[in-house]
């Protein structure tokens, strides 16, 4: 009758996918126009990084459901902290990368804006649709 919260995450992070995959579509289309082939790899490299920080998202809140809320707390800003680094370390790589030519760049930024945007709004509606038991159990 209710959602638990593996169904909830499996369908943000099946959405997610789906999500990720068209705007990678969308930006590889409008990349190849803008600087051929740097201009596709570069909407590749920014939907598999917006992909892999929906990815750590919902791991973080799939292990730490399963624990008291303090340590659900922890996972949640430990994965946070985690995205950051991980944002940090590549697109300082992608910033020096040879095959990224500079009109690509972009590409880049705007596929993560556009990824993490449309992210935002999937989640926030798959969790209003989620049917959540009124009663809240914390371990």
């Amino acid at each position: 009758m209710f959602d638990d919260v593996n169904s909830v995450m499996k369908r943000v992070s099946w959405l997610g996918a789906l999500l990720v995959a068209m705007i990678a579509v969308v930006a590889s289309f409008i990349g190849f126009f803008v600087a051929g082939i740097s201009g596709i790899l570069a909407a590749w490299a920014g939907s598999a990084a917006a992909f892999a920080f929906t990815a750590l998202t919902v791991l973080s809140v799939l292990f730490g459901s399963k624990m008291k809320i303090g340590g659900l707390l922890a996972l949640v800003l430990g994965g946070w902290l985690i995205k950051m680094i991980l944002f940090l370390v590549i697109f300082s790589y992608l910033n020096q990368a040879d095959w990224l030519v500079s009109a690509a760049r972009p590409i880049v930024f705007f596929t993560v804006v556009a990824a993490v945007i449309g992210g935002l709004v999937l989640d926030t509606w798959v969790v209003n649709k989620a049917r959540l038991s009124p009663e809240v159990k914390l371990p």
